[in-house]
C-alpha cells in the first residue's frame, strides 16, 4: 500500500495511472528525498533532474537507488487527506544489494527537517 496525500501533484497524477513506482534510496540520497519530498510538482519537473526510465505501465524508475518495485494497482482506499493505492508487483529492482557499497538505507529520522512542497 502506498499512500500519497490528496493535496499532492503525484496523487493527481496517480488517479489516472494504471502502475506506481516505490524506490527505496542510500542515505547519501538525501537531496533526491528533498527533491520528491520537498518540491511539488505542480511546479517543478522532478524527473527532468534526475535519471530515470519508463517501468511496467509507464511508471518512472529512478537509476540511481537502492531498491525498487512497480505495482499495478489493484484498489483505491480512502483515508481523509491521504488515499492508499494497493500495488500488486509486476516489476521489481535486481535480487541481492544493487549497491555494491552497502551504503545504508536512507530512513525516515534522516529527512525529518525537511519541509515538504504541499501540507501534508
Amino acid at each position: 500500500m502506498a499512500w500519497l496525500s490528496t493535496a499532492n501533484h503525484t496523487y493527481r497524477v496517480a488517479c489516472r495511472a494504471s502502475h506506481l513506482a516505490v524506490h527505496v534510496l542510500r542515505d547519501d540520497q538525501k537531496e533526491t528525498a528533498a527533491l520528491f519530498g520537498g518540491r511539488t510538482g505542480d511546479d517543478t519537473d522532478k524527473f527532468a533532474r534526475v535519471d530515470w526510465r519508463p517501468g511496467e505501465g509507464g511508471a518512472p524508475v529512478l537509476a540511481d537507488c537502492r531498491a525498487w518495485l512497480v505495482g499495478e494497482i489493484r484498489e483505491r482506499v480512502g483515508g481523509g487527506d491521504h488515499v492508499g493505492f494497493l500495488l500488486a508487483p509486476v516489476e521489481q529492482s535486481p535480487p541481492g544489494p544493487s549497491d555494491p557499497s552497502g551504503a545504508p538505507l536512507l530512513r525516515l529520522g534522516d529527512v525529518t527537517d525537511l519541509t515538504p512542497g504541499h501540507p501534508a
